[in-house]
């Protein structure tokens, strides 16, 4: 069974598609396939359709997230068609982070979205986000799965074998970029727990979020619990593809 590495891209908050272009030409030599989010953070960003056919443009295979906090049914149709005429067939549902700017949506669920897209195309594939609590049954109708962000072992192993699935898993590893990265998402995330030694690490070595990242996804896939790795590297997309290389060879 390979392990397979699926690399979040960050999409741009302005039109210029250079930097996405330079980040899935750095993480090709190591991913498997790319993941792109859709308004991240609650801010707008170009849309997840469209950098994923860019992906698949540059050679690369995509899974477009969509939110169901943005878009309306009319609006998730056509994101639909959209995908489809540009060879999208892969996506990411989920609920989305709170905006900040305007309202959120109740027009939808994740729930719904997955209903919607197997009813639009067979040939799509649908994947949904598990927390670290009991999966609800209906995800289980799911593609695939992609496991909150732990910086844990034993955390993602006991989810694991708490919630037996016939699907891939995938589970989430985030490089923290630095000191104060890691404290803004420990505050915005309190299920994300981040042990205090990152904190001190990140505090004396920039590259300490890159090496416990890192180890984490050579952690995982030794493991054998799961399909492969959700992996976030934020701005230091280079120094982790410098650093997986060779390990994942």
């Amino acid at each position: 069974m390979t392990f397979e590495l699926i690399c979040e891209i960050e999409p741009p908050t302005k039109p210029d598609l250079k930097h996405v272009r330079h980040q899935i030409g750095t993480l090709s030599k190591i991913a498997h396939s790319f993941l792109i989010p859709d308004n991240h953070i609650g801010r707008a960003t170009v849309s997840s359709v469209a950098v994923a056919h860019e992906v698949e443009a540059m050679g690369g295979r995509s899974i477009a997230c969509l939110n169901s906090r943005d878009r309306n049914l009319l609006g998730f149709r056509r994101d639909l068609l959209t995908a489809a005429a540009y060879g999208v067939d892969q996506f990411l549902f989920v609920f989305g982070d709170k905006p900040t700017s305007g309202n959120r949506t109740s027009d939808l669920t994740v729930r719904s979205m997955i209903d919607e897209a197997r009813a639009f195309s067979p040939d799509f594939k649908v994947g949904a986000a598990a927390g670290h609590r009991p999966l609800p049954a209906w995800k289980r109708a799911a593609d695939f799965l992609f496991v909150q962000v732990s910086f844990d072992l034993d955390t993602l192993l006991r989810w694991r074998e708490a919630n037996p699935v016939d699907v891939p898993v995938y589970a989430g590893v985030m490089v923290l970029a630095s000191e104060s990265h890691a404290r803004r998402l420990a505050g915005a995330i309190p299920d994300i727990a981040i042990p205090e030694s990152m904190f001190t690490a990140l505090a004396a070595d920039r590259m300490a979020g890159v090496e416990a990242a890192c180890e984490h996804v050579l952690a995982v896939r030794d493991s054998g619990a799961y399909d492969g790795v959700h992996l976030i590297p934020v701005a230091r997309y280079r120094d982790v593809e410098s650093r997986l290389s060779t390990e994942l060879a």
